[in-house]
């Protein structure tokens, strides 16, 4: 199967501001252009940082450093404010995994960076969710169908649940290999964001077969 890559989705013209661009002038782009972030970058178009909007209200206030003599302290630049160090993907890596890591970070943006970490794109959750993101009811349906096909477990057994692509499974699987093998397959269907698993095996049949044993001493 062919897996959507972050190179697929992501946005080559990408607005970006210097560590020392001004925090007005950081909120100024982030509402002509209506987004949410942007990323931060040195001299060799390094990521080394990403402003968001919930960096500016609170941290827009002049920072006690050195300024002018006879005025007040500057205000704070991109710089100052920035998260650090920023959350990245790469345009190898799969929608998929962009998915999982903007929902387990809790944010909007991936600045996409090659080996050097140097930007080359970005992709939002909203370019994810309108071209990546499968139907809830056909992510089910696949999931049913890694269950009966692929792992052999007997329909009935395990209980599927899907909203915005987030799988909870509950029940109970006669052996331990077919748990982790269902947990790996459905994570990696294309659509599904991230597994709850609640399910259970009846036969650890994973351990070494040597494994609990009371090891005996033998006379010599």
């Amino acid at each position: 199967m062919k897996h959507i890559k972050v190179a697929d989705l992501m946005t080559d013209e990408v607005v970006s501001v210097a560590p020392d661009t001004a925090s007005k002038e950081v909120a100024k782009l982030l509402a002509r252009h209506d987004i949410s972030g942007v990323p931060v970058l040195d001299d060799e178009d390094r990521v080394v940082g990403v402003v968001s909007q919930t960096d500016l209200p609170a941290r827009t206030a002049p920072l006690p450093r050195p300024g002018p003599q006879n005025g007040t302290p500057p205000a704070p630049a991109a710089g100052d404010i920035m998260s650090a160090p920023a959350v990245t993907v790469h345009p190898e890596e799969t929608a998929a995994d962009a998915a999982r890591l903007m929902t387990r970070r809790g944010i909007e943006r991936l600045p996409v960076v090659d080996v050097e970490d140097r930007l080359v794109g970005i992709v939002t959750r909203r370019d994810l969710l309108r071209m990546f993101l499968r139907p809830d009811a056909e992510i089910h349906r696949r999931v049913q169908d890694v269950l009966t096909d692929v792992t052999g477990i007997p329909a009935g057994d395990v209980e599927v649940h899907v909203v915005d692509g987030i799988v909870t499974l509950e029940g109970v699987v006669p052996r331990e290999t077919q748990l982790r093998a269902l947990h790996d397959l459905v994570e990696r269907l294309d659509g599904v964001v991230a597994v709850a698993s609640r399910v259970t095996a009846r036969t650890d049949d994973a351990a070494p077969p040597d494994a609990g044993r009371t090891p005996h001493t033998v006379p010599w």
